[in-house]
């Protein structure tokens, strides 16, 4: 999708230009009413805003991940998911696997990050894994990749750093103004009059809206990339229900994602905030309505292709989502593939999912395992665990800690 990877850089420009002219704003009225001259503020928020679109180009996935309490597994740690990733990189085309991160949370959520397709990350929520099968786990792991693919991961990378900034700056601001009891500087308040006044309330003003309008331009960008990344990992995975199945499991979930914020919320693939039932439509919602995702998935039939995806999602929206050259470039038919047997045996696989997820939080905290000379049953010990001997709690049989 060579336009929507066009259209993602072309917004990323402008998308920090925008941020920019947010924070020379910002910098405008804090210079006006606490200097008394507008200059030192707008260059202190030019400083801030260069330093932070390198630090969100060069480290804005590490500063999301830490956000998000994830941290980087290798294969031994959990394989089944390391081999989905693995088929996922080789179906979308990517030169280099993304590495893979854990948050360990019984939400169910996933996300992308990175600057490129060599410097890439995807993030799944352990509730995710436990509760999500091979189909299901394919689907939304296809979904990240198209995100790393399209170069939509720049985008929302860049925007949640900048956007956080503008934020965190204006939060300051105004309680700076507040705990001053409206009071700028004397030079501020003698020069122009009424003049300086309506300049400090408009400054005011923008301060207080100025995280608004970056917002919600930042919902804007989301919301469009979210079927364009649905459609990809239909025909990444050739079986759209796994998808469809997956997100379903997610609408069911209530459970908010815990290290979740407003500025990292559009990057998961549905909303982290989100209630059961409830689709955000409006211009402050971060991701199109689930129920509408699955039902266009669902009437793609028996064809995984984009263009059988634009014509469900034509069905449903009544308009156009994919880009022409997505379209032109997919004239052969794709078939959709049969569910995988683990389909069929969903209760005990869900039971080993559980067990093999659990094994590898354990291993991450560094729990030490010994097994019951007695009946076999495998004790956790915690890293601080420092007792000679532990008591096997199904037999009772006292067990030497070496």
């Amino acid at each position: 999708m060579w336009e929507q990877i066009s259209t993602n850089r072309t917004r990323s420009i402008i998308l920090v230009v925008f941020m920019g002219a947010v924070l020379i704003g910002v910098g405008f009225a804090l210079g006006d009413y606490f200097f008394g001259t507008p200059y030192g503020g707008i260059a202190i928020a030019a400083v801030v805003w260069i330093i932070m679109t390198l630090v969100a180009y060069f480290q804005g996935d590490s500063i999301l991940l830490a956000t998000a309490g994830a941290r980087k597994i290798e294969k031994k740690d959990h394989p089944r998911l390391f081999n989905v990733v693995e088929e996922m990189t080789i179906a979308c085309g990517l030169a280099k696997m993304p590495d893979v991160y854990i948050i360990d949370d019984p939400a169910l959520n996933a996300f992308a990050t990175g600057r490129d397709q060599n410097h890439a990350a995807v993030a799944i929520t352990s509730g995710l894994l436990q509760k999500l099968n091979r189909d299901e786990l394919q689907g939304v792991i296809a979904h990240e990749m198209s995100h790393v693919k399209n170069r939509d991961v720049l985008l929302m990378s860049m925007a949640a750093v900048l956007l956080g900034t503008v934020v965190i700056l204006s939060y300051y601001f105004s309680r700076m103004i507040f705990f001053t009891g409206g009071r700028g500087s004397r030079r501020s308040n003698d020069s122009g009059g009424g003049g300086g006044a309506i300049i400090a309330i408009v400054g005011i003003l923008f301060i207080i809206l100025a995280p608004i309008f970056a917002q919600l331009l930042y919902f804007a960008l989301s919301r469009r990339r979210e079927y364009l990344a649905d459609a990809s990992a239909a025909l990444y995975t050739r079986y759209p229900e796994g998808l469809a199945s997956a997100l379903e499991k997610l609408a069911a979930s209530t459970n908010p994602v815990a290290k979740a914020n407003q500025a990292t919320a559009p990057m998961y693939i549905v909303n982290p905030f989100r209630e059961k039932g409830r689709a955000a439509t409006d211009l402050t919602g971060t991701h199109p309505p689930i129920s509408e995702r699955i039902r266009i998935l669902r009437q793609m039939g028996h064809s995984a292709s984009l263009k059988a995806y634009e014509e469900a999602y034509e069905k449903t929206a009544h308009s156009h989502v994919l880009p022409h050259s997505a379209l032109a470039s997919s004239t052969a038919a794709v078939d959709a593939r049969a569910p995988s047997p683990e389909g069929a045996v969903e209760e005990p696989d869900l039971t080993a999912r559980t067990r093999e997820t659990q094994n590898m939080l354990f291993g991450m905290a560094n729990y030490r395992r010994i097994d019951c000379s007695n009946c076999g049953t495998t004790l956790r010990l915690p890293p601080n665990f420092t007792a000679p001997a532990v008591r096997c709690p199904h037999c009772g049989t006292i067990n030497a800690v070496k």
